[in-house]
């Protein structure tokens, strides 16, 4: 099964990659690996909160799914709008707004590793980082870059 046709089965639409909100670009290719910057928590909305203060794990690994399908727009952007170039998942690094004392962030950035597995099977299982942060920008909850091989 194709990219495209399993993540129209698990009902998930890639929004149009999201445009930098700054001086930067959302992705770099080089040769064919595709570096893509820091996605945010946002869907229609910013998913907003702190993890160990207004946020519970399971809110924070749904924002890290939706940063894992802003990841996707932006490889589907690098790769001229066909998603099935993508090769790989390679890395991740996983940013959560969390209180000093919350130690969970492997937990919460496994929403965006577990939805990658399923929707990519063997090519979504990745390296990773998941690290704290006092703040992100905008006070959303979860910003997750990655590194992807694509044909």
């Amino acid at each position: 099964m194709s990219i495209a046709a399993k993540l129209e089965s698990l009902g998930v639409n890639l929004p149009d990659a999201p445009a930098p909100a700054a001086n930067y670009v959302p992705f770099v290719r080089v040769g064919n690996i595709v570096y893509v910057s820091g996605q945010i928590s946002k869907d229609d909305d910013l998913i907003t909160g702190k993890l160990g203060d207004d946020m519970e794990i399971e809110a924070g690994a749904a924002a890290a799914k939706v940063c894992a399908i802003n990841l996707l727009a932006q490889v589907k952007a690098a790769c001229g709008g066909d998603i099935n170039k993508l090769v790989r998942v390679i890395k991740l690094t996983g940013f959560v707004n969390s209180t000093a004392d919350f130690t969970a962030q492997p937990q919460v950035i496994n929403g965006a590793s577990d939805f990658l597995v399923e929707a990519l099977g063997e090519a979504g299982r990745h390296s990773r980082s998941a690290v704290s942060a006092a703040a992100l920008p905008l006070g959303v909850a979860v910003e997750i870059e990655g590194i992807f091989e694509v044909q």
